[in-house]
């Protein structure tokens, strides 16, 4: 792989310990060349202690003392302290294909600002999840559009990758404004982020996570629909009364 800018793949983790040392094993081993940063959430079973117990010179384990915890601030402070020139976050449970680490790669030293894995088998979700990823899609696209910012053919995308200078001064300025408790930057990013950002998109088969229980519950879907205008915040507080 050519090393032409340093890279960074940031696993936001909490509680992966079924999962993080084939997790980061089998990106080493693809990818020797490239940084792996875990931003942990302040993990309850032996995920830092696998990690460590690796020896892996690439891999940083990195716990965070925050009171807001969640994906989207995990990622985001993974972005401003990897020291790198890119970076991309994706699961640390299988649901992205390590393979396609290398092809959003590819895409950002092209010259994109911001590179998008685009999931082609969303069923894998679930039926439940896999229509509030589209409600969210829906709803975030008609708040890009008003704004007259760049969208995305799947906004709710987990696997996505960027100039770290860019997205940095984008946190800095605008990461107030973020749904830090959320799962859902590339969003903020897009809302948030430059009208000019140069985008490239990435497909990929979206699968099934491999051990472990999903992160997802009741709270991540509200918190998701009140990111996106006046519609959602609606929609937002009709499911908190119904399920929360």
């Amino acid at each position: 792989m050519a090393g032409e800018k340093t890279f960074t793949i940031i696993l936001p983790t909490y509680n992966e310990e079924e999962n993080i040392a084939k997790m980061v094993t089998s990106l080493n081993d693809m990818y020797p060349n490239f940084n792996i940063l875990i931003m942990d959430d302040g993990s309850k079973d032996r995920t830092k202690e696998i990690v460590e117990s690796l020896n892996i010179e690439k891999v940083r384990f990195y716990s965070r003392n925050a009171e807001i915890r969640g994906v989207t601030a995990s990622v985001s402070e993974g972005i401003t302290v990897c020291g790198t020139d890119l970076f991309m976050c994706m699961d640390s449970d299988f649901q992205h294909p390590l393979e396609a680490a290398g092809r959003l790669y590819e895409e950002m030293i092209k010259g994109f600002d911001i590179v998008v894995g685009i999931r082609t088998n969303r069923r894998a979700l679930g039926f439940k999840r896999s229509m509030g990823s589209w409600m969210f899609h829906l709803l975030a696209s008609s708040v890009l559009f008003v704004h007259r910012k760049k969208g995305s053919k799947d906004i709710a995308s987990g696997l996505f990758g960027g100039d770290v200078k860019i997205f940095t001064k984008v946190i800095e300025e605008h990461g107030d404004k973020f749904e830090m408790r959320g799962f859902k930057l590339l969003y903020d990013f897009l809302r948030w982020g430059p009208s000019d950002v140069k985008m490239g998109e990435v497909v990929y088969e979206f699968a099934k996570r491999e051990a472990g229980s999903s992160k997802v519950k009741p709270m991540t879907v509200y918190l998701s629909f009140h990111q996106c205008g006046i519609v959602g915040r609606f929609l937002a507080s009709i499911y908190k009364a119904m399920f929360i």
